[in-house]
């Protein structure tokens, strides 16, 4: 992951204890948003939020209270839903789309962005139609189900001109900062070993996380993604192996098309392990580094929070922040600047994660070590 010039963002977020470490050497590879307290009365940049699911209203509070971002636009398959959102956040008629009439969004000048909230197995028609419409895109994780998906996305928004960024939150909130600072600036030394876990109890069968139609996988895709990336910042290194191993199925119907859990070793060029596991059986939300002279962790770590931290220094004290509206500024201000986006949450960034889960599903299918260089 390349390197970009430091930048403070103590006075961005208000922050008290804990902010003049991340003030003094910032982690190496990301944009902040800006203070939040400057008002902006310029244009702002329209979202149109394509699926209207759980995390979908995350997006739209967020856009609520958003400095660069408005919600101008929705796409859903469910009638009802059109109607309810259109009445609670004032979306005239001609913005409101569903699946079959969506490419008539080209037509709309009022709509400058598509985001992607969809089922995993849908982000790759929906994204390149999108494009194919002359809207940036925003995606949410995994960006798709395969490696070769993410590609033809990537080279459909360069055809098109237009930018396509991956929903990476936690590279614009606070703690997941100081743990990206900790690691990759080696506070405590070198870091010998990241664990890092997220799981939770699926509901019942007919969640759409549980079809693999829908979702191309189990709890790696929906929620050990969090894990990969967290490890990759953590250590600002890519992994050079991996290993892995199934759980055990303790509910054969639930879990009849993906796994209900699995555990993962990836190895990197430092010498560093990382291990991690993720599950729809169990409640888990954790990420901690051990180094040469001390270790630092969160818990929750990289879930909605609100999170905690510390150190073998002591506590971390960061604000909670509004993740959604955080992200969204930054993206919007980039964008309405008309500048690229930074790296490490485009498309280029979705495919190297993608690439590690397909590794990784393969290792724990053929009790291998798989390379990933």
């Amino acid at each position: 992951m390349r390197k970009i010039s430091r930048r403070t963002f103590i006075h961005n977020f208000g922050v008290g204890v804990g902010a003049t470490s991340v003030m003094a050497s910032l982690p190496s590879f990301i944009a902040l948003p800006e203070n939040p307290s400057e008002t902006y009365d310029g244009v702002k940049l329209n979202i149109a939020l394509c699926g209207l699911g759980r995390y979908a209203d995350y997006l739209a509070k967020g856009l609520e209270v958003s400095k660069y971002c408005r919600l101008a636009g929705i796409v859903t398959g469910t009638p009802s839903k059109a109607l309810d959102w259109g009445k609670k956040y004032s979306i005239p008629e001609k913005n409101r789309y569903n699946y079959q009439n969506f490419d008539e969004i080209i037509h709309n000048k009022d709509i400058d962005l598509v985001y992607v909230v969809l089922p995993n197995a849908m982000h790759k028609e929906f994204v390149i139609r999108a494009a194919k419409a002359g809207k940036h895109v925003i995606v949410e994780k995994p960006m798709a189900v395969t490696a070769s998906d993410c590609e033809e996305m990537i080279a459909a928004c360069e055809k098109a001109g237009v930018q396509l960024a991956v929903g990476y939150r936690l590279h614009f909130e606070p703690y997941n900062l100081e743990m990206m600072r900790l690691g990759q600036e080696k506070v405590f030394g070198q870091v010998r070993l990241v664990e890092t876990s997220l799981g939770y109890n699926t509901g019942d069968t007919i969640d759409w996380h549980l079809k693999r139609s829908l979702s191309g996988g189990g709890p790696l895709v929906n929620l050990g993604i969090y894990c990969v990336q967290a490890s990759r910042y953590l250590l600002g290194e890519e992994p050079i192996s991996v290993t892995a191993q199934f759980g055990p199925i303790t509910n054969k119907v639930k879990f009849a098309e993906v796994e209900e859990s699995i555990t993962w070793q990836l190895n990197f060029p430092s010498g560093a392990v990382s291990n991690s596991s993720t599950s729809y059986s169990c409640g888990v939300d954790r990420l901690f580094a051990s180094a040469d002279e001390g270790f630092f962790e969160l818990s929750p770590a990289i879930s909605y929070g609100p999170f905690r931290g510390r150190t073998s220094n002591g506590e971390m004290n960061f604000p909670e922040i509004n993740q959604q509206q955080t992200q969204m500024d930054a993206i919007g201000k980039i964008l309405l600047e008309n500048k690229k986006l930074p790296s490490h949450i485009t498309g280029a960034e979705g495919l190297k994660d993608v690439k590690i889960l397909e590794a990784i599903y393969e290792a724990a299918k053929t009790g291998k070590k798989v390379s990933l260089v």
